[in-house]
């Protein structure tokens, strides 16, 4: 009986003697392996560290089957109010394309750009490795530093810019910023006071602006040739969609994997929406609103303004578009 329990005893202490204890996971170790990922070498500034794939293995909610964060490879550069949302939608139809969801403004917005490719990085979606990952942020075309910027990050990257009627895109970026005024009950002026200043079209009216296309334009092409920048007609992507998609998979080196039967119009909303694996989706309701009314007089003054920019635009990209 006494050998019986003194071997139980024993075989208790060896089986103790053999567990270890298995640590959790600490933050400091989590950022050295973060430092440690692929691409990131010992002697690297820590910028370049973070800057770094960061890589995602299952654990702590990560995405599993060595899916990572990438820098992107295309961006969707604007221009606001050109239909941007839409195109990323209709994009994201597509099993190879990662999209950004929000608006990430790293490259127009000095207190992101201050904290380096790192940072950015972390914006984007986890893909794999046969997946582009796209961002957009419309604001990016207008803005005279960004191109430099994107250019110094991938000179080699692929650029969308989506564009509508010069007019129309005025028109909905008032209407645009009198919805926000109009959900926050604040008073707003009419498109009228924006649009004429002591008797004459104002031409310092922000929206106009945005609208002069070949300035833009001219500033990118300092940076990129044009055969990095696809021009989306956004007049025809609201029409007819998938046409539209398909040159955007081809300017994208994507499979055609896009169909027709993605897309179906919705007679309620008046546009088009999505399907995508027997679920429908469509653009949120801020999107597609009715123009406020205008003058015809002052929409004719308007036409005429954008006469000269738009052929100088046309001649730029070597191709026309069905504008005012």
């Amino acid at each position: 009986m006494v050998s019986s329990t003194a071997a139980l005893l024993l075989g208790a202490v060896l089986l103790v003697a053999q567990l270890q204890p298995v640590p959790s996971r600490p933050a400091a170790a989590a950022a050295a392996a973060a430092a440690a990922a692929p691409g990131a070498e010992p002697g690297q500034p820590e910028l370049s560290r973070r800057a770094a794939t960061v890589q995602g293995d299952g654990r702590d909610g990560a995405p599993p089957n060595g899916s990572a964060q990438q820098l992107p490879q295309t961006i969707i550069i604007g221009v606001r109010k050109g239909g941007t949302r839409a195109l990323l939608e209709m994009l994201s139809l597509h099993p190879d394309v990662a999209a950004a969801e929000n608006e990430v403004h790293f490259f127009d917005w000095e207190e992101h750009y201050s904290q380096g490719l790192g940072w950015y990085r972390g914006q984007m979606p986890f893909s794999s490795p046969q997946q582009l990952t796209v961002e957009k942020t419309p604001a990016y075309f207008t803005s005279p530093k960004v191109p430099e910027r994107v250019h110094s990050m991938n000179p080699g990257i692929r650029l969308l810019l989506i564009l509508r009627d010069p007019s129309e895109r005025v028109l909905s970026d008032y209407t645009q910023v009198f919805y926000n005024h109009v959900q926050k009950r604040k008073p707003y002026p009419s498109i009228e006071e924006f649009l004429v200043r002591d008797g004459r079209l104002n031409v310092g009216y922000k929206a106009l602006n945005r609208s002069l296309y070949h300035v833009h334009l001219h500033n990118w092409l300092r940076f990129f040739p044009l055969r990095r920048i696809h021009i989306v007609d956004g007049d025809r992507l609201i029409r007819d969609p998938f046409p539209e998609i398909q040159k955007v998979e081809r300017f994208l080196k994507l499979s055609p994997q896009i169909n027709a039967s993605n897309f179906y119009f919705n007679k309620t909303k008046g546009f088009y929406c999505l399907r995508d694996s027997g679920r429908d989706r469509c653009l949120h309701e801020s999107k597609g609103r009715a123009h406020p009314r205008v003058d015809p007089r002052l929409l004719s003054k308007l036409h005429e303004y954008f006469h000269e920019p738009n052929k100088k635009f046309f001649e730029l990209v070597g191709r026309t578009f069905d504008w005012h």
